[in-house]
């Protein structure tokens, strides 16, 4: 957990002190600054800003860096700066790192705001990500296979654009790093479905708390970007034409996605034979569609941002990201109160299963951006609620006041600070 925060240069920051607390709300107008300070907290635990990449749009203008430096509730300490030709200097404990992990292994960071609300439509890098967000902190293993697949791909495709045919070296070369890269792969996805796994009934659980008139019509499921059960290598090899044409590796983990379908229950398929009785025979009642119409009608199965109105998506990319952070925080000695919120909905045998999945990491720190601007209060007051009984950090910003009730309902002395072009008050 931060307990001082520091912000230099960024954006219109140009020098941010912030003493912080298990929950801290910032108040301001748009373009105060605010939505600024969450960015901070989260370049210095992912190295990266969540706005744009390129440190020259956001390192403020004519200085060359801008720098992030957190103490932490432990007496560490973290720091990163980023210049504007994208050097970064990354240091823990006043020592320089040379691994952006070692930081985010320190500071895990979860992030919910309005442009996240979009990833049901976009690609599958954003829905990988928020999959790989949580394999990292679960599974040490993880990270330097990933790292290790990542150089092999771009060694890879490099080669692949290269030319159209390959020589016999450059063939024996590229089956050499197929291999390796068949066995990155394997322990990428024996790690993703391990976590997917232990990910699911939170899931469903938070479900059944956002959206609970489609908790039996909504389902998760992983898929690894390749056929798992033959070697990846052996696949390259039958694609290596189509990947030379077109100069890129088309199969791999690299190609992972999570999915949320919707399948259709009985009364939907009761539903549409009775809109087809109607047309056709006139029918009254429900009653009069016969039984055996209804077992036959095939089950519909499609992708659930196809299907949910937009404030029914917000809710659904809500569950996905809250029910991260009891998983990510469980472990044996610290149960964290979900017996109020996740365990209720869960089965004696599940909860048992999920208990003994992984051990509890660093606490992680949840950012929430203008939320009151997505969800409405029925599903904040749910995320809130749920937020309160983990051992979680809290920075939320918000335009006005209003919020301020809500939450002082579950965090009874929250830090209250408002943002005015830039400057940073507290009270």
């Amino acid at each position: 957990m931060i307990e001082r925060l520091q912000v230099s240069h960024l954006r219109n920051l140009e020098q941010v002190d912030m003493q912080a607390a298990q929950c801290n709300v910032i108040i301001g107008v748009n373009g105060s600054g605010k939505t600024s300070l969450l960015e901070s907290v989260f370049l210095l635990s992912r190295g990266k800003s969540f706005r744009h990449h390129q440190p020259k749009r956001y390192i403020q203008h004519h200085k060359q860096a801008t720098t992030v430096h957190a103490r932490l509730a432990d007496g560490s300490t973290a720091a990163i700066q980023k210049q504007t030709d994208a050097t970064t200097i990354l240091r823990l404990n006043q020592s320089t790192v040379y691994n952006q992990s070692i930081l985010t292994e320190q500071l895990p960071t979860l992030l919910i705001d309005p442009s996240s609300m979009d990833m049901l439509e976009q690609g599958s890098a954003s829905r990988r990500q928020l999959l790989d967000w949580l394999v990292f902190h679960m599974k040490p293993g993880f990270h330097s296979q990933w790292v290790a697949y990542q150089r092999l791909l771009k060694q890879r495709n490099s080669l692949l654009k290269q030319a159209s045919t390959l020589t016999s070296a450059q063939l024996n070369e590229l089956k050499a790093w197929d291999k390796g890269f068949a066995n990155h792969a394997a322990l990428i996805h024996h790690y993703r479905e391990s976590v997917f796994r232990a990910w699911q009934p939170y899931f469903e659980a938070s479900i059944k708390q956002l959206l609970p008139n489609y908790a039996e019509q909504l389902s998760l499921t992983y898929n690894a970007g390749y056929d798992t059960s033959i070697a990846l290598d052996a696949q390259l090899h039958e694609r290596l034409s189509q990947d030379l044409q077109l100069g890129y590796t088309r199969i791999g983990s690299h190609r992972a996605d999570i999915h949320v379908h919707w399948r259709s229950n009985s009364f939907n398929k009761i539903d549409q034979l009775q809109n087809t009785a109607d047309n056709e025979t006139s029918a009254n009642s429900i009653s009069d569609v016969p039984v055996d119409k209804v077992s036959k009608l095939p089950v519909i199965k499609e992708q659930a941002a196809n299907v949910l109105s937009r404030g029914e998506k917000k809710l659904l990319i809500t569950a996905l990201r809250l029910s991260q952070l009891p998983l990510l925080l469980n472990d044996t000695d610290q149960v964290m109160s979900l017996d109020n919120v996740f365990k209720s909905s869960m089965r004696d045998d599940v909860i048992k299963k999920v208990n003994t999945t992984t051990q509890r990491q660093a606490t992680p720190v949840v950012l929430l951006d203008d939320i009151t601007a997505e969800l409405d209060d029925k599903a904040l007051d749910i995320l809130l609620a749920t937020l309160s009984t983990l051992p979680c950090q809290v920075f939320i910003t918000s335009l006005t006041e209003d919020v301020l009730p809500l939450i002082t309902k579950y965090w009874s002395n929250p830090n209250v600070f408002h943002m005015k072009q830039g400057q940073l008050t507290i009270g």
